[in-house]
């Protein structure tokens, strides 16, 4: 028979016991909270308090609240840095998503010959860093110095410039779409290879072909890696930053101070002093992309129901 006393001594026990658990979750979690708030929450906590305050010549820096935000909203380089970015988005992330979608369905469909190397080579110009890819894309789009100044040359042609005004967001998405449709199609890849065998099997005995599998069975299994794709494109498209800026040294008349929203920002901050400012529109980009990330996120969950 157990005692009172005993059962008391059980009682008093096991809460410490609870609260010694949740104290060794927190050792675990906590270094990565501390990090993800000292290079995550932190800087955009920063950014949020110097976008509520603007520096003047005369009386030094004062609190102005929302004011930067009406600043930019009404600010027509903005809306232009925006809108050259939201074209780049709908023309380039559609042309290389296809592009990674058909070349992670040729190497799954396994009769492609050198598959690990064709699927390797694919995915191999992610591996280049932006600022050498930029730089080689570049030298190659000269005239003057580079591929498309010896084609001339050579066969006495006048190709157009690719780093003219018309042309160089076409040849930024280029550059991207060189970059990353490996890095899509791996997402794109590793979908399909979770795709049961049998299903394949199965549609082949009742007589399907290999477009009626892909559309029937590879599309669907892939919906939710083309929403991850898409989402991830749509982020970095609003980012774009490393390629127009390097290519601002071979084409300025090509690449204003605000041919990006990322751009304007850092010129803003590094070449104007207006840090104040810089940080509202680094904001307001933010906000925009997150909105926009989350509605294509709602869309393709819905369209998975």
């Amino acid at each position: 028979m157990v005692s009172e006393g005993h059962i008391r001594a059980q009682g008093l026990r096991r809460p410490s016991a609870s609260r010694r658990r949740s104290w060794i979750g927190w050792q675990f979690v906590g270094p990565f909270m501390a990090v993800f708030a000292l290079i995550f929450l932190a800087p955009i906590a920063y950014s949020i308090y110097l976008s509520l305050f603007r520096t003047r010549l005369i009386g030094g820096t004062a609190f102005v609240g929302a004011d930067n935000y009406a600043k930019v909203l009404q600010d027509p380089q903005f809306w232009s840095s925006f809108g050259r970015v939201a074209l780049f988005l709908a023309v380039q992330v559609p042309v290389m998503l296809f592009l990674a979608l058909l070349v992670a369905l040729v190497i799954d469909s396994g009769r492609l010959y050198g598959t690990a190397f064709f699927r390797i080579s694919v995915f191999l110009p992610y591996a280049v860093p932006a600022v050498v890819a930029t730089l080689m894309w570049g030298f190659m789009y000269g005239t003057r110095f580079g591929l498309i100044g010896n084609i001339n040359e050579t066969f006495g042609l006048s190709l157009p410039d690719p780093l003219s005004p018309d042309l160089i967001l076409a040849s930024i998405g280029n550059i991207v779409t060189w970059e990353f449709v490996g890095y899509n199609m791996l997402i794109l890849y590793s979908a399909l290879r979770v795709v049961n065998p049998s299903l394949y099997e199965a549609a082949e005995i009742d007589g399907a072909g290999q477009l009626r599998i892909i559309w029937a069975i590879k599309i669907p299994a892939l919906r939710g890696a083309l929403v991850i794709a898409t989402i991830f494109s749509i982020i970095g498209s609003f980012q774009l930053f490393n390629e127009p800026s390097i290519l601002k040294t071979l084409a300025p008349n090509s690449v204003t101070t605000y041919f990006t929203p990322n751009l304007y920002a850092y010129s803003l901050s590094f070449s104007g002093q207006q840090f104040n400012y810089s940080a509202t529109v680094a904001i307001v980009m933010g906000v925009i992309t997150m909105i926009i990330a989350y509605l294509v996120q709602l869309r393709g969950m819905r369209k998975a129901v």
